[in-house]
């Protein structure tokens, strides 16, 4: 349910009770008396409240956009509006990936607030991740996510009307979009007031950034990729704190920056987080070799992350594209068909390559940007998180610059296997 009451104004926890108490269908799930309902904020993020409730008979989970970056505040105003289009992503998400996503249970526009089903036992992945836990459904799971939420958006299975119905939809999500343009493609490579990076041991490398012009050229033409190519509907922050798992489940959250882009954006998202857990890994070991199966699962994530994704989306595409792309009548018969086919793997081919530039795009931002993970983050000792992430900036600078190296995800792979124990020289 969706509605638009009142004027906007920051829900405290006495606030949110006595709204919630007055919404029906919240008050009968949550059940017992408001006053005696538990409110803790739980937000964690760069941007949002979160807030979990929870009632005699059951709990849902609140989230209200700020009208700054918290991570900032209020020096850096932000549109409320991203809610809008995160409600918005979240309801067509759940219509193509049902039950990869939280169930969405009320709206108020005004008051960019959203209520969904408190996820339990679920843990953010990446907390997971730095605990050396191994999650048996994620890749199964996130790549029928990718494979139908961009296949279902882009011109081979809508027609173009309805693609540029999608896109307008979406396009004034701009502020958001304008965040990952300098936070992403942007910052990292020139002096900017809110990068931070592991000090001093990486001064030298920041400063090889900022002075390497053959990766700024690849950055952008990436960003102009990002920023021309609206190819499907991206989740648009789709990293390892935006998913939400168990043993037997995985959930999909928070895709307020949602907007038609280059499909390799979300999946090398979703690869550059996996190798940076494998990279930070040797930075939480407690005995040597103490994380080696973990580290072998994630690349074996990496691995199927890619080649189960590419095979769901060319089957959704061989069953029978209805978009106006590829017009089934230009390719008629059996000639048809393998001409047909053989550009769906070149297709494939420069999606994969857009994936790998986008994912070394993800990893340097994560290490020299505005927002850092905790995989690198949580690792105590400043000089072992500095090794950890040269090791992670040299593998996406070689995926970034040397592209034609990296045909395949195994030679992604077979990179990263080489760095793991690779000594950088590290400045103080």
């Amino acid at each position: 349910m969706s509605q638009q009451a009142g004027d906007y104004r920051i829900l405290h926890e006495a606030d949110l009770r006595d709204y919630l108490a007055g919404i029906p269908d919240l008050l009968a799930l949550l059940g017992g008396e408001p006053a005696a309902w538990e409110i803790t904020e739980v937000g964690d993020g760069n941007l949002n409240l979160v807030f979990i409730v929870r009632g005699a008979r059951g709990g849902v989970a609140v989230k209200q956009a700020l009208p700054y970056v918290r991570l900032v505040g209020e020096s850096w105003p932000l549109p409320l509006s991203r809610a809008h289009y995160e409600y918005l992503a979240l309801s067509r998400q759940a219509q193509l990936a049902p039950g990869l996503v939280p169930a969405l249970l009320h709206h108020n526009e005004t008051l960019a607030l959203t209520v969904m089903e408190l996820l339990e036992p679920h843990i953010i992945m990446r907390k997971g991740m730095v605990a050396a836990t191994q999650y048996p459904r994620f890749v199964d799971d996130i790549t029928t996510f990718m494979a139908r939420t961009l296949f279902f958006t882009s011109d081979l299975a809508l027609s173009a009307a309805e693609k540029k119905g999608g896109i307008a939809a979406f396009a004034g999500n701009h502020a958001l979009c304008k965040i990952t343009e300098d936070l992403i493609f942007t910052d990292p490579y020139r002096i900017a007031e809110q990068n931070r990076w592991t000090a001093p041991y990486l001064d030298g490398l920041a400063a090889a950034l900022r002075e390497d012009m053959e990766l700024h050229v690849a950055i952008s033409r990436l960003k102009l990729k990002f920023m021309a190519s609206p190819e499907a509907l991206l989740h648009g922050d789709l990293h390892t704190g935006s998913i939400m798992v168990t043993d037997s489940q995985t959930r999909v959250i928070d895709p307020e920056f949602a907007f038609y882009g280059p499909m390799g954006f979300d999946v090398g998202a979703v690869l550059a987080n996996l190798l940076m857990a494998y990279f930070a890994s040797a930075g939480h070991e407690r005995t040597p070799g103490g994380r080696q199966a973990f580290e072998g699962w994630v690349l074996e994530a990496v691995d199927k992350v890619w080649s189960e994704f590419a095979r769901k989306f060319l089957d959704l595409w061989r069953a029978g594209a209805a978009g106006d792309a590829y017009p089934v009548s230009l390719f008629a018969g059996d000639k048809g068909a393998l001409r047909l086919e053989a550009e769906r793997q070149a297709y494939m081919q420069r999606l994969f390559t857009d994936t790998v530039g986008f994912a070394s795009a993800k990893t340097i931002r994560r290490i020299f940007g505005l927002a850092h993970n905790i995989d690198f983050e949580l690792i105590e000792d400043p000089k072992k998180r500095a090794i950890s992430e040269a090791r992670a900036v040299r593998l996406a600078r070689a995926m970034m610059v040397e592209a034609a190296a990296f045909r395949t995800i195994a030679d992604v792979i077979g990179a990263a296997r080489k760095l793991r124990d690779w000594m950088p020289e590290l400045s103080g």
